[in-house]
């Protein structure tokens, strides 16, 4: 690391501390030629390979902004937004990969947005998943009726995630 003040290209680390959100290292150095400190923030990098191939970062602005899109005229508060913006990086970092895909991005969306409200994960789904007819709104709201696992419920190599039945569906 290259001192800002006098470009010694090294630096000593005086103190390292996690922010707040846990997503990245808050680092105090120092340089050894001039001796001033400074500061430097230390994050994962999280990319976004989008369909027309181009990558770009991960940004939870943007998944915030999407779902809000869907979220419209529904009672959902900016808070449960961030929330679930917080929520969908945390399980995409967890994922170990440092390149996902649009659609990886699409399907971490899909559980916590269908906890937070089902309309706005039928409206979110709809253009997610590209309904094209009557039938397949139809379907999900069957599927969400029914408790039936989606794929995004799917555990790891395609075994249906545990889905509570609820107890009038049991009789």
């Amino acid at each position: 690391m290259h001192c800002p003040f006098c470009r010694h290209p090294d630096s000593r680390v005086v103190d390292s501390r996690t922010t707040d959100d846990g997503t990245s290292i808050r680092r105090r150095r120092q340089c050894p030629d001039c001796s001033r400190r400074f500061t430097t923030v230390e994050t994962a990098s999280l990319m976004v390979i989008k369909r027309s191939g181009v990558t770009e970062p991960f940004s939870r602005s943007k998944v915030i902004s999407g779902v809000r899109k869907a979220c419209q005229g529904r009672p959902v508060t900016e808070d449960a937004l961030a929330k679930l913006g917080q929520r969908v990086e945390e399980a995409l970092r967890a994922t170990g990969s440092a390149e996902l895909t649009t659609h990886d991005v699409g399907l971490a969306i899909l559980g916590p947005l269908q906890e937070l409200d089902l309309v706005a994960y039928l409206r979110f789904a709809s253009v997610y998943k590209a309904f094209d007819t009557l039938e397949d709104f139809e379907t999900a709201i069957a599927e969400l009726r029914d408790g039936r696992p989606h794929p995004h419920e799917c555990e790891p190599g395609g075994t249906p995630a545990v889905v509570p039945v609820p107890a009038s569906a049991a009789d």
